[in-house]
């Protein structure tokens, strides 16, 4: 996932699906560096780690 995607999804009012390498995660914010997020798994909400951009797909439900 790009950089502006990630900001894009952390700033919205709505709720995005997003995974980490196929778990599903929520986005709390953007490392400084700019590469990475802090992200915590949806089923394990303490369990905050920093995790690569790259890593992160955007899952888009269909109807």
């Amino acid at each position: 996932m790009n950089r502006q995607r990630a900001l894009e999804i952390l700033e919205s009012m709505e709720m995005v699906n997003v995974n980490y390498h196929g778990i599903p995660v929520y986005i709390q914010s953007l490392d400084a560096n700019q590469e990475t997020a802090t992200v915590f798994p949806l089923d394990s909400m303490n369990h905050e780690q920093s995790v690569e951009l790259a890593g992160l797909d955007e899952v888009r439900l269909g109807k």
